[in-house]
């Protein structure tokens, strides 16, 4: 059996649509039959060569989709044929195998335990994940990491707690999640801090209470402070940038403010700063996809999702099919779609 998908064959070059052939199941692998995608900034990176060298080109990309599985290698008793799944890179439970290869004429492609670009595509068993909920396809692939990235930094992570006051620097896809996450969850003020005022304008629709153009302010902190009237308690750093997170954690207040660090910078960047900041008592909190556990949380989210359907449906562009993907990347990078989806059965 053969499959097309979205192959990283150099890094700084558009992906190319590869005619793949299916390898056989081995055990803990999962073929998935894919629906949609949606495309993360750290694909972007990746396909840019901004995550340090890359070993494995050409590879397969994508990490956050659905779908439905249609078939399980030996061992697999997480999911079975027929069940509806997210497709995640954040670690479930079940058999953790690794990639695969793929052959597309006479040279092998590689993948990671978790790819989503392409018509059909193997999994690991721990990156697939039952849906029960009855959410429509295009909404499914947030589920794999925007939700659990920026939810999860408010819920588990910064562990906010009702009444605090919360920044949110970057309000791309996992950014939006985290404004709307701390809207719902009780914060006093939610502060989104972006450079693109349509992002600003969105983030308003999906709960922030204030919202604030950096490009416009030389001095963040105190443009912060001038906005809510106080410091804030948490700070949701979704940027990646070292400069914005120094920016963060000078804006929290003294005495138990925290900066929960959630984006992913180049490679080679490093982030230099005061430690006089740490002596305030003031806590930097990294996270791994929002310290979420799907097996735990998956469903939880799944809830939050329908709740607030209308408003986080926003945050997805018009369906790109598969042969556009270069074209949901390039809009991705120029701040012309938050969440870019990807129909991964149209290739046309």
């Amino acid at each position: 059996m053969k499959t097309v998908a979205a192959v990283l064959v150099e890094c700084g070059q558009p992906l190319e649509l590869l005619d793949l052939e299916l390898p056989r199941l081995q055990r803990g692998q999962v073929l998935v039959e894919m629906r949609n995608s949606s495309v993360c900034h750290t694909q972007v990176l990746e396909q840019r060569g901004a995550r340090g060298e890359d070993h494995y080109l050409p590879h397969c990309l994508g990490h956050e989709g659905c779908g439905v599985v249609l078939e399980t290698g030996p061992d697999v008793t997480r999911v079975t044929a027929g069940d509806r799944v997210i497709l995640s890179w954040i670690k479930a439970a079940g058999l953790d195998v690794g990639g695969c290869q793929y052959r597309s004429g006479s040279r092998l492609v590689n993948a990671g335990g978790v790819t989503t670009f392409g018509q059909h595509m193997v999994a690991s068993e721990n990156r697939v994940s039952t849906l029960s909920h009855p959410l429509p396809d295009e909404l499914v692939p947030l589920l794999g990491c925007a939700i659990p990235t920026g939810v999860g930094s408010v819920w588990h992570a910064a562990a906010l707690e009702r009444g605090q006051v919360v920044a949110v620097f970057g309000t791309g896809g996992v950014g939006m999640c985290a404004v709307a996450a701390a809207a719902t969850a009780g914060a006093a003020a939610v502060l989104a801090i972006d450079v693109t005022p349509a992002k600003l304008k969105l983030a308003a629709t999906l709960g922030a209470t204030h919202t604030l153009d950096a490009s416009r302010e030389a001095d963040l902190p105190a443009a912060i402070r001038s906005v809510l009237g106080r410091e804030i308690d948490v700070a949701i750093e979704a940027t990646g940038r070292p400069d914005v997170m120094n920016r963060a954690l000078s804006a929290v207040r003294p005495r138990g403010g925290r900066v929960v660090v959630v984006g992913n910078a180049r490679y080679g960047e490093l982030w230099s700063l005061d430690p006089g900041q740490l002596n305030q008592g003031k806590r930097i909190i990294g996270t791994w996809g929002g310290d979420t556990q799907p097996d735990r949380d998956f469903p939880r989210y799944a809830e939050w999702l329908a709740a607030h359907q209308p408003e986080i449906s926003s945050l997805l562009s018009q369906p790109y099919p598969l042969t556009r993907i270069n074209d949901a990347m390039e809009d991705l990078a120029g701040g012309r779609v938050v969440r870019p989806l990807v129909d991964n059965r149209r290739l046309s």
